[in-house]
Protein backbone atom coordinates (compact mmCIF):
# COMPACT_ATOMS: atom_id res chain seq x y z
CA UNK A 1 0.00 0.00 0.00
CA UNK A 2 1.55 3.11 -1.38
CA UNK A 3 1.96 6.19 1.29
CA UNK A 4 -0.30 9.28 0.55
CA UNK A 5 1.73 12.01 -0.68
CA UNK A 6 3.19 14.41 2.15
CA UNK A 7 4.35 17.24 -0.30
CA UNK A 8 5.76 18.07 -3.87
CA UNK A 9 9.75 19.01 -3.77
CA UNK A 10 12.36 20.32 -6.13
CA UNK A 11 16.00 19.04 -5.43
CA UNK A 12 18.73 21.00 -7.33
CA UNK A 13 21.52 19.46 -7.09
CA UNK A 14 24.93 18.68 -9.21
CA UNK A 15 25.89 16.07 -7.01
CA UNK A 16 24.08 13.18 -8.63
CA UNK A 17 24.50 10.39 -6.39
CA UNK A 18 23.38 12.31 -3.37
CA UNK A 19 20.73 13.69 -5.49
CA UNK A 20 19.05 10.13 -6.59
CA UNK A 21 19.81 9.15 -3.27
CA UNK A 22 18.20 11.64 -0.78
CA UNK A 23 15.10 12.02 -3.26
CA UNK A 24 14.43 8.20 -3.13
CA UNK A 25 14.53 8.25 0.89
CA UNK A 26 12.17 11.57 0.66
CA UNK A 27 9.77 9.69 -1.54
CA UNK A 28 9.67 6.69 0.83
CA UNK A 29 8.49 9.35 3.45
CA UNK A 30 5.89 10.25 1.12
CA UNK A 31 7.27 12.94 -0.29
CA UNK A 32 7.32 13.32 -4.54
CA UNK A 33 10.46 14.44 -4.92
CA UNK A 34 11.80 15.94 -8.65
CA UNK A 35 15.56 16.34 -9.20
CA UNK A 36 17.48 19.44 -11.38
CA UNK A 37 20.71 18.88 -11.66
CA UNK A 38 21.55 22.59 -12.12
CA UNK A 39 19.75 25.86 -11.56
CA UNK A 40 18.67 26.27 -15.51
CA UNK A 41 16.80 23.40 -14.91
CA UNK A 42 15.59 24.08 -11.77
CA UNK A 43 13.61 27.43 -12.98
CA UNK A 44 12.24 25.34 -15.81
CA UNK A 45 10.56 23.01 -13.46
CA UNK A 46 9.64 25.58 -11.26
CA UNK A 47 7.68 27.43 -13.48
CA UNK A 48 5.97 24.10 -15.32
CA UNK A 49 5.27 22.53 -11.98
CA UNK A 50 3.72 24.15 -8.32
CA UNK A 51 6.67 22.99 -5.40
CA UNK A 52 5.88 23.23 -1.73
CA UNK A 53 9.70 23.28 -1.07
CA UNK A 54 12.97 23.49 -2.81
CA UNK A 55 15.97 21.68 -1.43
CA UNK A 56 19.15 23.44 -3.38
CA UNK A 57 22.78 23.31 -3.35
CA UNK A 58 24.92 26.48 -3.64
CA UNK A 59 28.03 25.24 -5.33
CA UNK A 60 26.27 24.25 -8.46
CA UNK A 61 25.66 25.78 -12.16
CA UNK A 62 23.94 28.62 -11.24
CA UNK A 63 24.23 29.36 -8.12
CA UNK A 64 27.64 29.44 -7.18
CA UNK A 65 26.66 33.22 -6.03
CA UNK A 66 23.39 32.39 -4.54
CA UNK A 67 22.28 33.97 -8.14
CA UNK A 68 19.61 31.42 -8.13
CA UNK A 69 18.25 31.70 -4.80
CA UNK A 70 17.64 35.56 -5.27
CA UNK A 71 15.81 34.87 -8.42
CA UNK A 72 13.87 32.87 -6.66
CA UNK A 73 10.95 35.13 -5.60
CA UNK A 74 10.40 36.18 -9.16
CA UNK A 75 9.72 33.06 -10.23
CA UNK A 76 7.79 30.86 -7.10
CA UNK A 77 6.26 33.61 -4.70
CA UNK A 78 6.60 32.36 -0.98
CA UNK A 79 8.77 29.33 -1.62
CA UNK A 80 10.47 27.73 1.16
CA UNK A 81 14.13 27.35 0.53
CA UNK A 82 16.65 24.58 2.13
CA UNK A 83 20.38 25.32 1.38
CA UNK A 84 22.58 21.71 1.63
CA UNK A 85 26.46 22.74 0.98
CA UNK A 86 29.79 20.40 0.63
CA UNK A 87 31.48 24.08 0.90
CA UNK A 88 30.30 25.98 4.00
CA UNK A 89 31.42 29.35 4.33
CA UNK A 90 30.86 32.51 6.64
CA UNK A 91 30.23 33.92 3.39
CA UNK A 92 27.28 31.73 2.30
CA UNK A 93 25.91 31.41 5.57
CA UNK A 94 25.24 35.72 5.98
CA UNK A 95 24.36 36.04 2.76
CA UNK A 96 21.61 33.21 3.21
CA UNK A 97 20.06 34.82 5.84
CA UNK A 98 19.18 37.57 3.66
CA UNK A 99 17.55 35.34 1.35
CA UNK A 100 13.89 33.74 1.80
CA UNK A 101 15.89 30.41 3.27
CA UNK A 102 14.63 28.73 6.10
CA UNK A 103 18.06 26.33 6.94
CA UNK A 104 21.35 25.74 5.90
CA UNK A 105 22.77 22.23 6.12
CA UNK A 106 26.42 21.31 5.09
CA UNK A 107 27.15 17.62 3.54
CA UNK A 108 27.36 15.05 4.69
CA UNK A 109 23.60 16.49 5.57
CA UNK A 110 22.00 14.39 8.35
CA UNK A 111 19.22 13.04 6.72
CA UNK A 112 17.17 12.93 10.23
CA UNK A 113 17.69 16.97 10.49
CA UNK A 114 16.99 17.54 6.73
CA UNK A 115 13.28 15.48 6.97
CA UNK A 116 12.72 17.62 10.33
CA UNK A 117 13.69 20.60 7.83
CA UNK A 118 11.73 19.18 4.92
CA UNK A 119 8.28 19.09 7.16
CA UNK A 120 8.63 22.44 8.45
CA UNK A 121 9.12 23.67 4.84
CA UNK A 122 6.07 22.15 3.33
CA UNK A 123 4.28 23.01 6.51
CA UNK A 124 4.96 26.60 5.87
CA UNK A 125 4.29 26.64 1.84
CA UNK A 126 0.70 25.09 2.68
CA UNK A 127 -0.15 27.58 5.76
CA UNK A 128 1.31 30.45 2.92
CA UNK A 129 -1.16 29.56 0.25
CA UNK A 130 -3.90 29.06 2.28
CA UNK A 131 -3.77 32.52 4.15
CA UNK A 132 -3.21 33.99 0.35
CA UNK A 133 -5.89 32.51 -1.11
CA UNK A 134 -8.15 33.53 2.30
CA UNK A 135 -6.63 37.35 1.25
CA UNK A 136 -7.50 37.22 -2.40
CA UNK A 137 -10.61 35.90 -1.51
CA UNK A 138 -11.31 38.76 0.78
CA UNK A 139 -10.30 41.24 -1.62
CA UNK A 140 -12.81 39.75 -4.63
CA UNK A 141 -15.45 39.77 -1.59
CA UNK A 142 -14.97 43.22 -0.60
CA UNK A 143 -15.32 44.54 -4.32
CA UNK A 144 -18.55 42.07 -4.80
CA UNK A 145 -20.21 43.86 -1.84
CA UNK A 146 -18.91 47.48 -3.38
CA UNK A 147 -20.69 46.68 -6.61
CA UNK A 148 -24.00 45.31 -4.94
CA UNK A 149 -23.87 48.41 -2.79
CA UNK A 150 -23.61 50.69 -5.61
CA UNK A 151 -26.29 48.22 -7.01
CA UNK A 152 -28.66 49.51 -4.06
CA UNK A 153 -27.58 53.05 -4.45
CA UNK A 154 -28.29 53.44 -7.78
CA UNK A 155 -31.65 51.05 -7.88
CA UNK A 156 -34.87 52.56 -8.53
CA UNK A 157 -37.72 53.78 -6.61
CA UNK A 158 -39.41 50.86 -7.80
CA UNK A 159 -36.70 48.46 -7.22
CA UNK A 160 -36.28 46.19 -4.39
CA UNK A 161 -35.00 48.15 -1.32
CA UNK A 162 -32.18 45.51 -0.56
CA UNK A 163 -31.52 42.83 -2.73
CA UNK A 164 -31.25 39.82 0.30
CA UNK A 165 -31.29 37.25 -2.06
CA UNK A 166 -28.01 37.83 -4.07
CA UNK A 167 -26.67 39.48 -0.51
CA UNK A 168 -26.90 35.95 1.02
CA UNK A 169 -25.81 34.23 -2.07
CA UNK A 170 -22.77 35.92 -2.11
CA UNK A 171 -21.62 35.82 1.87
CA UNK A 172 -22.61 31.96 1.43
CA UNK A 173 -20.65 31.27 -1.48
CA UNK A 174 -17.27 32.88 0.07
CA UNK A 175 -18.19 31.86 3.66
CA UNK A 176 -18.25 27.98 2.26
CA UNK A 177 -14.56 29.14 0.18
CA UNK A 178 -13.59 30.33 3.64
CA UNK A 179 -13.85 27.02 5.31
CA UNK A 180 -12.62 25.41 2.25
CA UNK A 181 -9.34 27.51 2.99
CA UNK A 182 -9.70 26.36 6.59
CA UNK A 183 -9.93 22.80 6.29
CA UNK A 184 -7.34 22.28 3.72
CA UNK A 185 -4.62 24.18 6.55
CA UNK A 186 -6.01 21.99 9.23
CA UNK A 187 -5.23 18.80 7.03
CA UNK A 188 -2.02 20.16 6.31
CA UNK A 189 -1.56 20.93 10.03
CA UNK A 190 -2.99 17.60 11.25
CA UNK A 191 -0.59 15.13 9.70
CA UNK A 192 0.48 12.06 11.42
CA UNK A 193 3.56 14.26 12.43
CA UNK A 194 1.67 16.27 14.76
CA UNK A 195 -0.06 15.12 18.45
CA UNK A 196 -3.15 15.26 19.06
CA UNK A 197 -2.73 18.22 21.67
CA UNK A 198 -1.21 20.42 18.89
CA UNK A 199 -3.64 20.07 16.66
CA UNK A 200 -6.52 21.05 19.49
CA UNK A 201 -4.07 24.44 19.57
CA UNK A 202 -4.91 25.34 16.31
CA UNK A 203 -8.23 26.05 17.77
CA UNK A 204 -7.47 28.20 20.33
CA UNK A 205 -6.14 30.61 18.00
CA UNK A 206 -7.77 34.12 18.27
CA UNK A 207 -8.75 33.76 14.74
CA UNK A 208 -10.14 30.51 14.29
CA UNK A 209 -12.71 31.24 17.52
CA UNK A 210 -13.36 34.81 15.59
CA UNK A 211 -14.36 32.60 12.44
CA UNK A 212 -16.55 29.66 14.41
CA UNK A 213 -18.60 32.67 16.16
CA UNK A 214 -19.20 34.16 12.15
CA UNK A 215 -20.03 30.43 11.85
CA UNK A 216 -22.74 30.32 14.49
CA UNK A 217 -24.03 33.64 13.33
CA UNK A 218 -24.61 32.25 9.97
CA UNK A 219 -26.36 29.26 11.80
CA UNK A 220 -28.50 31.15 13.24
CA UNK A 221 -29.24 33.61 10.30
CA UNK A 222 -30.27 30.57 8.19
CA UNK A 223 -32.39 29.21 11.05
CA UNK A 224 -34.70 32.33 11.70
CA UNK A 225 -35.08 32.90 7.45
CA UNK A 226 -35.55 29.50 6.60
CA UNK A 227 -39.55 30.01 6.24
CA UNK A 228 -38.39 33.14 4.03
CA UNK A 229 -35.92 31.06 2.01
CA UNK A 230 -37.48 27.87 1.36
CA UNK A 231 -34.53 26.62 -0.58
CA UNK A 232 -33.10 22.29 0.08
CA UNK A 233 -29.35 23.86 -0.53
CA UNK A 234 -29.40 26.48 1.81
CA UNK A 235 -30.92 23.67 4.57
CA UNK A 236 -28.31 21.58 3.80
CA UNK A 237 -25.47 24.34 4.34
CA UNK A 238 -27.32 24.93 7.66
CA UNK A 239 -26.82 21.21 8.48
CA UNK A 240 -22.92 21.23 7.71
CA UNK A 241 -22.28 24.33 9.23
CA UNK A 242 -23.58 22.67 12.22
CA UNK A 243 -21.88 19.91 12.14
CA UNK A 244 -18.73 21.48 12.30
CA UNK A 245 -19.27 23.71 14.46
CA UNK A 246 -20.35 20.73 16.99
CA UNK A 247 -17.13 18.83 15.79
CA UNK A 248 -15.13 21.61 16.93
CA UNK A 249 -16.56 22.12 20.31
CA UNK A 250 -15.84 17.96 20.87
CA UNK A 251 -12.33 19.07 20.03
CA UNK A 252 -11.57 21.78 22.58
CA UNK A 253 -13.27 19.50 25.57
Amino acid sequence: MSMPESGRILFADDEETFLRSTCELLRREGYTCDDAPDAATAIKKLREQNYDLLISDIKMPGNAELEFIQELPKIAEGMPVILVTGYPSIYTAIKSIQLPVMAYLPKPVDFGELLNQVRKGVERCHANRAVRSTRERMQTWRQELDRLQQSINTASAEAPVAPIEAFLALTFRNLAGCLTDLNNLTKALAMPKHSEAEVCQLFNCPRFNTLNAAVVETIEVLEKTKNAFKSKELGDLRKKLEKLVKTETQIKN
